[in-house]
């Protein structure tokens, strides 16, 4: 039996189901703060620790010195990735969203153009799509918050140039439908793996279905270096430009093909946007990068654990993968419906569990599309939502959990009891108020 095999079938820790809640004056059912990225709860370990001193004490932070590239961290780093996610090309940037503004400059889609991607996301994906000159088109999710193919075939226009599928909460989206569609549609698909690296659908990587995957290692994701990113590729001519966008002047894209000259005419008639990520943070992921497959093992046993304790749970609908596994683990989303979504996260918080609801009109959320409004300067809340109503009805019904890879059994069963406990008190709730309406 796995490790993983072995959690799920250990016995939930559920306690006693008629104790009061939290917010309703009961004792919470932990007393300990919620592990979280922002708390110090990474996983990062004393090796990784040792390699980012290494390359602070070789006085050598620039990508670009006396060495051959192939020698330098970034160097190296590029290399482990392309071999890690089966790629030809991989770029250490300084952030997922500069890997994906690179990903469309470096593709030639001419500027002005719409660039369709889904309406539940991270700010960063529109944001990208405007640094790289071109305007989002924002698309509905289904009610599993997966880009909605049929409402795109909808919505579709010639203006649309690009497609940008985001694996959104490290869920993957229905990128093998999506690639299909963006060949019959004669347009590049670019994916925003930047939630979901490690995450497979069907055998393979998440950022590897498209012209080019971008991908981020900011604090929160699989890889941790602070900030930073990379981009992967297999189009030759696409790595050339985005080598040179990213930093690499005086025909330094040329250290990046030790083989032959690179497939550019020349690196003058592209801009220079100093996007380049440094020796030390190259260093540091090339040592989690040894242990990735542990940590996804971790998100992948912490997710199925409480996914499969509280599959029976009344009123609540959990979020489902588009393919079995095809989920990266590190978010636990479910909807509870008829407007409890609010009250459901307060009273996940008021247990010690960090919770959010998507859609709150309390929150300035940048995964609600009607917060972005460098998109929507003139508009109202009402006015942006009804733009895109089945995705707002989904984010306003939608719970979000944070699951850290450095979560214990024990933090799994706390977030399993205080959901059974709370989902048991709004039950009791509706079935009280649809008394009285009767």
């Amino acid at each position: 039996m796995t490790v993983n095999e072995e959690l799920i079938a250990r016995p939930a820790v559920v306690g006693d189901p008629e104790v009061p809640l939290a917010i309703d004056g009961g004792t919470p059912v932990r007393d300990t703060p919620w592990p979280t990225y922002d708390k110090g709860a990474v996983f990062v370990q004393p090796e990784d620790e040792e390699a980012a001193l290494r390359a602070i004490r070789s006085h050598l932070y620039f990508r670009y010195d006396y060495r051959p590239y192939a020698e330098t961290e970034c160097g190296q780093l590029e290399r482990e990735l392309c071999d890690y996610f089966g790629t030809k090309h991989a770029l250490a940037v300084t952030s997922g969203t500069a890997a994906l503004a690179l990903a469309i400059l470096a593709a030639g889609i001419p500027p002005g153009s719409l660039i369709a991607c889904p309406g539940f996301t991270f700010v960063a994906t529109p944001s990208a799509i405007v640094m790289a000159g071109c305007t989002p088109l924002l698309i509905e999710v289904t009610e599993d918050l997966h880009l909605d193919l049929a409402d795109l075939r909808r919505r579709w226009t010639p203006d649309i140039k690009a497609i940008l599928v985001v694996h959104m909460r490290g869920f993957a989206s229905d990128v093998e439908a999506l690639t299909d569609f963006a060949a019959e549609m004669g347009v590049p698909l670019f994916e925003d793996a930047v939630p979901a690296l490690g995450a497979e659908l069907n055998g393979r990587q998440l950022g590897t279905f498209g012209l080019a995957g971008g991908f981020s290692t900011q604090s929160d994701k699989s890889l941790n270096s602070g900030e930073g990113g990379f981009l992967l590729t297999n189009d030759s001519a696409l790595y050339a430009r985005s080598v040179v966008l990213a930093g690499a002047y005086e025909n330094r894209v040329a250290r990046h093909f030790p083989d032959g000259p690179p497939p550019l005419e020349t690196d003058l008639t592209l801009p220079l946007l100093s996007l380049r990520m440094d020796e030390i943070r190259a260093a540091l992921l090339r040592s989690e990068l040894v242990r990735l497959p542990q940590r996804l093992a971790r998100f992948h046993r912490n997710y199925d654990y409480v996914a499969t304790a509280l599959a029976d749970v009344e009123g609540i609908f959990i979020r489902q993968p588009v393919a079995p596994g095809a989920y990266l683990g590190e978010a636990f989303i479910f909807r509870v419906p008829d407007g409890q979504a609010q009250w459901f996260a307060d009273a996940l918080c008021a247990e010690g569990i960090d919770a959010r609801n998507l859609g709150s009109a309390r929150d300035a959320n940048v995964r609600a599309f009607w917060n972005w409004r460098f998109l929507f300067p003139d508009a109202e809340v009402d006015q942006i939502k009804a733009q895109l109503p089945v995705t707002a009805g989904y984010l306003d019904n939608a719970v979000d959990v944070a699951l850290s890879s450095t979560l214990e059994p024990e933090d799994c069963d706390h977030l399993i009891t205080a959901v059974r406990r709370i989902a048991r008190v709004q039950n009791q709730r509706c079935e009280r108020g649809a008394q009285s309406a009767r």
